[in-house]
């Protein structure tokens, strides 16, 4: 899953296309709908539905009965929330909140009838896990990773193709590279991806409570990630696989065939049976910066959570080892995959903040007395952070600061708890003992280059990127939907209103990322579930090959979600030879629903607005499990 690279521009070229039919015609659109989280609510949370018209409707009445028919719950709509398009003109909110017995409900209004939702549900955690399970590789799937040949990084057509020029060039290998996760529909592999999925996981099972499936997958992906550093040598081995073959189509790429990730092994084309592996840098070269601290968190973070003292050691060890390799000078574009423009990550600081707090963390439950050396570095690299790269964006993929100011918010309220420094240990600028505070001690946190205040600020600075923007949406949507990332950038907001709250004891912003989980879930324009198996009206048709051949659900893929509506002005093309049309009448039900610039479209070939990630589902069990406490 390459974003915002058109991933099948040059897959067309290379494989025989199926046109599809002509579509069917949709039917007439409906005077109105009811759009509700589908999953469902916790008792005690404040809970929205949104009734979407043609026609107005102020002060249309409502009511939400049980699944035996009896009435619960009446109601008025709400003030009129704005227009979502020239077809339906008026959305108004549906107050829930006062519901709260458990059970099945269901809303109406006139003759329009919501999906189904719960009170008191089971968080979709465990779906998504089922996601990760499928794209376990390893085993009967890419063996010959075992032996995999290391290659040099190859040269690109341009700076916005995947398209090779000219061949790969062999300089090392074998190395085992077997195992880990497929990064998305396709069957690369990137630690980049990787490491930020396996903190996040691992940050679920510390933050979330214990949960034996989730430990059992986060324990995965650090097995691989594991055998991607190489410590002896000091090597990072960021990628395995390729997305596209050369320009004269002398090979192909993994994005150029459409199958099972079975076949690969005695694929007849040499970069699938075979895949290369590309490292970060050379061999005790220093690593880009964003590489190495979000490898050095997921370390660390499994080194916090280790029993056994002696292996929780070993992994605090590799953590520091791959932090120490971060180029922090002229670091000039950032490697995350080949080519960069698959990830376009621009960001670092952040993730040098997130690896120095959770290494501090790690150290403070050992006892090391590098504890602060690495509360020093995280707090130097957020005060960069605030001042090179704040304000722009919020929790994802690509910026993961708000993780990394909760958790050095509690690394040094941690260290100032355990290790209080004596004034008379502290020099003044003046070369004379500093008394500060009361009974004559400094805190750790008192020379620090950030304060907890100044990261809690700019944990609500971004809530509040989210909150006004959704305040000028219908559906109170805070990611911007038009663009690249929606759904995570929505779990992402969910799990900062948490994660600030865990920090300030303030829950003003708890109702907010309530309504963003919400709009994932079906309280959106769509009224579609982006997590599939999530909700009666969830995604059916993801642009992912495993469960399009198979025809097996694919439970727990959570997707991008509505996209820029530009994406789809040339159309979805045809099916690549052998993927297997989705939806089989060929249908856009989503049509009537495109409004504000995005689209989207539940279709196989739709990989703009419908093909999976693990980022995505990484960061949804994250805010499921911060919201399920």
């Amino acid at each position: 899953m390459e974003r915002p690279m058109m991933r099948y521009a040059l897959a067309v070229a290379l494989t025989v296309l199926t046109m599809g039919s002509v579509p069917a015609a949709a039917a007439p659109p409906s005077p109105g709908h009811i759009r509700v989280d589908q999953v469902g609510f916790a008792p005690a949370e404040s809970k929205h539905a949104f009734l979407m018209t043609r026609a107005r409707s102020a002060g249309a009445r409502f009511s939400v009965v049980r699944d035996d028919g009896r009435e619960v719950l009446k109601g008025t709509a709400g003030r009129d929330l704005g227009s979502w398009n020239g077809t339906y003109g008026h959305v108004y909110g549906l107050d829930l909140t006062s519901l709260k017995d458990p059970g099945r409900y269901r809303i109406k209004s006139g003759t329009i009838t919501s999906p189904a939702f719960r009170i008191a549900p089971a968080s979709p955690t465990s779906k998504i896990l089922t996601f990760f399970e499928g794209q376990r590789d390893g085993g009967r799937r890419h063996a010959n990773d075992k032996a995999a040949s290391v290659y040099d990084w190859p040269v690109f057509t341009g700076p916005d193709t995947d398209e090779i020029k000219g061949g790969l060039r062999k300089i090392g290998g074998p190395v085992n590279v077997e195992g880990g996760w497929f990064d998305a529909g396709d069957y690369l592999k990137f630690t980049h991806i990787l490491a930020y999925v396996d903190t996040l996981l691992w940050a679920s099972v510390r933050d979330g409570g214990p949960d034996q499936s989730l430990n059992r997958e986060a324990t995965h992906g650090l097995k691989y990630l594991d055998k991607m550093w190489d410590g002896a040598s000091k090597t990072l081995y960021i990628q395995v696989g390729i997305g596209a073959g050369d320009k004269a189509a002398t090979y192909v790429g993994d994005h150029d065939v459409w199958r099972l990730p079975e076949s690969d092994d005695s694929s007849k084309h040499r970069y699938l049976r075979h895949r290369p592996v590309f490292r970060a840098a050379a061999p005790g070269k220093p690593i880009s910066p964003n590489l190495a601290g979000r490898t050095a968190a997921a370390f660390a973070l499994a080194a916090q959570l280790e029993p056994s003292r002696e292996r929780a050691t070993a992994l605090l060890g590799k953590a520091a080892a791959v932090y120490a390799m971060a180029k922090t000078e002229k670091v000039g574009q950032l490697v995350t995959s080949l080519p960069h423009a698959f990830y376009p990550e621009s960001a670092w600081r952040d993730d040098m903040e997130l690896g120095g707090a959770e290494l501090a963390l790690a150290a403070l439950r050992l006892g090391d007395d590098r504890a602060v050396g690495w509360l020093e570095q995280a707090a130097r690299w957020a005060g960069q952070y605030l001042e090179h790269e704040a304000g722009d964006d919020t929790l994802n993929l690509y910026d993961v600061s708000a993780l990394a100011h909760t958790d050095l918010v509690k690394a040094i309220r941690q260290a100032d708890a355990s290790s209080p420094v004596q004034a008379d240990q502290v020099m003044g600028p003046d070369g004379q003992p500093a008394l500060v505070g009361s009974g004559g001690q400094q805190k750790i946190s008192d020379g620090l280059a950030v304060s907890e205040q100044q990261l809690v600020d700019d944990l609500r600075a971004q809530l509040e990127i989210g909150s006004a923007r959704a305040a000028k949406d219908p559906f109170r949507a805070g990611a911007a939907y038009a663009e690249f990332d929606a759904v995570p950038h929505a779990f992402g907001l969910a799990a900062t209103s948490r994660l600030y709250a865990s920090v300030s004891g303030d829950r003003a912003y708890d109702a907010f990322g309530t309504r963003q989980r919400g709009w994932v879930f079906g309280a959106n324009a769509w009224g579609v579930s982006f997590v599939a198996g999530a909700g009666e009206n969830a995604i059916r048709c993801p642009h992912y090959q495993i469960s399009d051949i198979t025809r097996k659900p694919a439970t727990g893929a959570v997707v991008n979600g509505p996209n820029d509506a530009s994406l789809f002005h040339d159309g979805l093309g045809g099916h690549l030879e052998g993927m297997v049309p989705c939806p089989s009448d060929g249908v856009d039900r989503y049509a009537p629903f495109t409004g504000r610039g995005s689209r989207f479209v539940d279709d196989v070939r739709s990989w703009q607005a419908s093909e999976p990630a693990d980022d995505f589902a990484a960061i949804g069990v994250y805010a499921l499990s911060l919201m399920s406490r």
